[in-house]
């Protein structure tokens, strides 16, 4: 009897192997199928740590795929599922090997969408095109607001109770309109969307970090506003650790905390957008949003959120994160004049920006 439980279970492993090498041979087009090795999806790894279930929506962009990456070596998480319109399965592949807790599935076009949401307990937005040299972010609103909007629709539908992180530009209409659809839906709680506005911070690190000598991973700028041009307003009189910065070196670093975005589509030379920074400021986020949703206290990051701190219905500032996504919105702090002239500047464009996404969803 024992011989035959050994047999079984060699047997198993066996077919398990045989579904990673052999792929479907029915599937006249196996990139319209979910990726073969995933088939058996109860087959995971043992020892693999319980944790959360992460989706990433255009995950084979190019921000999406170093995304995956840094989310699969990431141990808060157990379950990883890859969507996107093309080449999702390949991505899924690649990524799978790696030998960390996640257990990886791949979901490839519209039809797939529904089961790449079912259960998740964040879910990250990079779909959409990228900036193209000549390009504002909202040059790509038609294009990037229809998709959002279907994707949103998805998981309205399939894990409502969901953390959303839209990364998506134009991040300024984006969250309006992700949080449209909700409405509609009946599934928006205002604390579950985020604006993922981290690359302003991290650049804003490690632009101070450089003119003051210090290690970026030790400053920390808080970053307000929203997330494109004169919307994003360092806060740099606020500088932690506290630092005297000439008026020209804060117009300096101001312009080129704002204009990052810029700097990098013009240094790729029409070769893509700040794909690579800016998957690391997402999964820096995604990581305090899982860790908030761990319990951990006194998570802080600057997101763009439904927010009272102005008159504005949305605005970047210092959230608290916990189990329910944003448990608190800081205040903004003591502003000096010129970043209070930066705000009124920040906030005309921002309404503008809010409007236009608003009346996507309800022309």
């Amino acid at each position: 009897m024992e011989q035959q439980g050994a047999d079984a279970a060699a047997a198993r492993r066996m077919a398990t192997l045989a579904s990673h090498l052999r792929p479907d041979p029915a599937s006249s087009h196996p990139q319209m199928e979910e990726v073969s090795l995933l088939r058996g999806s109860i087959c995971r790894a043992k020892g693999a740590a319980p944790g959360f279930k992460v989706a990433i929506l255009g995950a084979a962009g190019g921000i999406g795929q170093p995304l995956a990456l840094l989310m699969k070596m990431n141990p808060l998480v157990s379950v990883l599922h890859l969507y996107d319109v093309v080449n999702a399965p390949g991505v899924t592949a690649d990524i799978s090997h790696m030998n960390t807790g996640a257990v990886v599935r791949g979901f490839l076009g519209q039809p797939q969408l529904e089961n790449a949401l079912t259960g998740m307990d964040l879910v990250v937005i990079p779909a959409g095109v990228p900036r193209k040299p000549g390009m504002t972010r909202d040059d790509l609103f038609n294009i990037n607001a229809g998709i959002v909007r279907t994707l949103c629709e998805g998981i309205a539908k399939c894990c409502p109770k969901a953390i959303v992180n839209v990364i998506s530009n134009p991040v300024n209409s984006t969250v309006p309109i992700a949080a449209e659809v909700f409405k509609k839906a009946g599934t928006y709680d205002p604390k579950r969307l985020l604006g993922v506005t981290t690359l302003d911070v991290v650049r804003a690190n490690t632009f101070v970090g450089e003119v003051l000598g210090l290690d970026p991973r030790e400053v920390n700028v808080p970053v307000i506003g929203g997330h494109a041009g004169v919307t994003i307003l360092p806060l740099l009189s606020q500088v932690n650790p506290a630092c005297s910065l000439t008026s020209e070196e804060v117009n300096h670093l101001t312009s080129r905390i704002q204009n990052g975005g810029t700097e990098v589509v013009e240094a790729k030379a029409g070769a893509g957008s700040a794909t690579l920074s800016m998957a690391y400021a997402a999964a820096k986020f995604a990581d305090a949003c899982l860790r908030g949703l761990r319990g951990d206290a006194g998570i802080v990051e600057c997101s763009y959120v439904a927010s009272q701190v102005t008159e504005l219905p949305f605005f970047a500032s210092k959230v608290r994160l916990g189990r329910s996504g944003v448990e608190e919105i800081l205040p903004l702090g003591p502003l000096n004049e010129f970043e209070r002239a930066g705000l009124e500047k920040a906030k005309k464009e921002l309404a503008e920006s809010i409007q236009k996404g608003v009346s996507f969803i309800n022309k």
